[in-house]
């Protein structure tokens, strides 16, 4: 029986229900009346005969017999009253962003007097891959910030390729348009990387600790900076629409990112044509270190080992030294013969060197004996 073993059992106990034959029958006709349509991926929003867009709007597909009464184009009906989910509502807006398949079934609810559109989809086991696949064909670096993803793309051996790209996104207004602006910078993002074939390397923020006064203490600005990325947002959409793409995404260690990619690619890849930003160098960093690869460039080697004969010698760590990523030993000493105040304690002893005339700076001379 159309509607199931419950009204059945109230069909042959009327009485006991407290129901007479033809609210029965009322109910057994709302239970015929439904209309439902199966997902199909690719088409827009994730189903082309029944299809609710991200702002709740219904509309129909009209068979050809019914196809005057479309008061849409392309032979569709809008209904005139809008859905929302409040179940699950992030994830299925995201699919149908994405335009994944979901399938969708209207139905009359007897009992409250209201009609329902229920929504349905099947999420796919997520698959890890080694990160050496991952990582094969390069990765996009992405930078977090609080209007824009700054990304940059970059070859299996770390050099960026092409030009920065930027996504932006605007978190004032209600909660649902800072969603939107979310989930479309991100579909923007996974798109461009899925037709490039390349992995997605992100920074594993957590700001949850770290936008306190007792941690930044009157830096208002600042802490409304942090407050305002929305880090945890970002995380959990991207890695649940990656997914659903079948798109690797890399976590990397945020730490000297922004300040290593400033020092050290910002202006290497500026040019006249091309101003490159502190966000755009920190992309850089970050899909450094998702392959792999250090931040920080080779530095240039002295002027006297700079010939062939002395041989090429830089800074730069083998990829599989320990703390290449760490902070290099300061330099003790003086750069300059002006010794800052309170500094002469850490200065070289210049005499062990033998230096001419350095002694008599320092101490009366005195001839040796023998």
């Amino acid at each position: 029986m159309r509607g199931g073993k419950r009204l059945l059992n109230t069909r042959h106990h009327l009485e006991a229900a407290g129901l007479g034959e033809a609210e029965c029958r009322r109910r057994w006709m709302a239970e015929r009346r439904f209309l439902q349509a199966d997902g199909e991926a690719g088409k827009r929003h994730g189903n082309e005969t029944l299809r609710v867009t991200p702002d709740g709007e219904v509309s129909l597909k009209l068979p050809a017999p019914l196809a005057h009464l479309a008061n849409a184009p392309h032979g569709r009906y809008v209904l005139a009253a809008r859905v929302s989910f409040a179940h699950r509502g992030e994830q299925w807006a995201d699919r149908v962003t994405a335009n994944r398949a979901v399938a969708y079934r209207i139905h009359e609810d007897t009992g409250r007097g209201r009609w329902y559109l229920t929504a349905s989809w099947t999420l796919p086991p997520v698959q890890t891959i080694p990160l050496a696949t991952a990582r094969a064909r390069g990765v996009v670096g992405v930078d977090t910030n609080a209007d824009h993803l700054a990304a940059w793309r970059l070859d299996a051996h770390g050099n960026p390729v092409g030009e920065p790209l930027r996504f932006a996104y605007d978190l004032t207004g209600t909660a649902s348009h800072r969603d939107a602006q979310v989930r479309h910078a991100l579909i923007r993002l996974l798109h461009w990387a899925r037709r490039h074939g390349l992995a997605i390397a992100v920074e594993d923020l957590d700001f949850q600790a770290e936008k306190t006064r007792e941690k930044h203490g009157r830096r208002k600005r600042f802490r409304n900076l942090i407050s305002g990325m929305p880090v945890a947002r970002l995380r959990a959409r991207l890695v649940s629409m990656a997914a659903e793409l079948g798109i690797p995404v890399i976590a990397v260690d945020p730490a000297y990112t922004s300040r290593w990619g400033a020092q050290h690619w910002q202006q290497p890849l500026t040019s006249n044509k091309r101003r490159t930003t502190r966000h755009d160098a920190a992309a850089v960093a970050i899909g450094r270190r998702a392959l792999g690869h250090p931040i920080r460039r080779r530095t240039a080697p002295p002027r006297t080992h700079q010939s062939d004969g002395c041989g090429h010698r830089t800074v730069q760590a083998v990829s599989v030294a320990p703390g290449r990523e760490g902070h290099r030993p300061r330099i003790s000493g003086p750069r300059t013969r002006s010794v800052p105040p309170g500094r002469g304690a850490n200065a070289v002893d210049q005499n062990a060197q033998h230096r001419p005339g350095r002694s008599a700076e320092h101490e009366t001379w005195q001839q040796d004996s023998q």
